[in-house]
């Protein structure tokens, strides 16, 4: 039976550049979701698979942006993307929660996923804050950023996550190995999926990242899905189609 957790990081740009690629993501296989980072409903995925509406940071709390959220017929909303980098206090993050996303909960039915912190001290350190500030509304799901080069050290990155809050199932709404070496990022991606995959508490993980250029020079072009001319490279295809993954 196929274990449908892989959720695609499908940049904005991607809608703006090469809407077509989306036409040949195969979500008959591990596959399953749709996030970009957005509120915003990517037309070119035509309800093939259901789509991960995020309130990005506290601007998509109001305006256009919290409206599409309001009229998502969407079950799964993540919120907030590094706080942590972005000034967000935890204090904050958790006012604004019980204000606006937990009626959300209560009025629309969503599942909420909480804030997705790096894996560094201070986004461990900001997230397990904001976890006891919202103990008596917890999030239906604990979201969580690997970036690294060694699978040993995201497994137990995770595994030590999960520990600390075993009551929620995690998101792992980014990872990606940052080795400059694809043999290297191509283990790294194989042994963790195969990992995620046979976890119950992992509920989908999604793979950094799916577009034309790298994002910054912290992630490697290595690790990236996609060509500059918008094809799918190798790492892609396996993530699409293999199961379990192989080297």
């Amino acid at each position: 039976m196929v274990i449908k957790k892989r959720s695609l990081l499908w940049d904005w740009t991607n809608t703006k550049n090469v809407p077509q690629q989306m036409d040949k993501i195969n979500f008959d296989g591990p596959m399953h979701s749709v996030s970009n980072w957005n509120t915003w409903y990517p037309a070119e995925l035509k309800n093939r698979a259901p789509f991960r509406p995020m309130v990005r940071l506290e601007a998509q709390l109001g305006g256009d942006d919290w409206q599409n959220i309001l009229k998502s017929n969407q079950e799964i909303v993540h919120y907030f993307n590094e706080p942590e980098r972005a000034g967000i206090s935890a204090e904050h993050a958790a006012d604004k929660w019980n204000k606006q996303m937990i009626p959300l909960r209560k009025e629309h039915g969503k599942k909420l996923v909480s804030p997705s912190c790096s894996n560094d001290g201070t986004g461990q350190a900001w997230i397990a804050d904001f976890m006891h500030r919202v103990e008596g509304n917890p999030p239906d799901f604990l979201g969580l950023h690997y970036y690294g080069t060694k699978a040993s050290e995201a497994i137990a990155f995770l595994d030590g996550m999960h520990k600390k809050f075993p009551k929620q199932k995690v998101f792992v709404s980014e990872i990606a190995s940052i080795s400059r070496d694809y043999n290297e990022v191509l283990h790294f991606t194989v042994d963790v999926s195969n990992w995620m995959d046979q976890q119950d508490w992992i509920a989908e993980y999604s793979w950094f990242g799916c577009m034309q250029h790298p994002a910054d020079n912290f992630v490697s072009p290595a690790a990236q899905l996609m060509n500059e001319d918008g094809s799918f490279k190798d790492l892609m295809w396996k993530l699409m189609s293999d199961q379990p993954m192989h080297y």
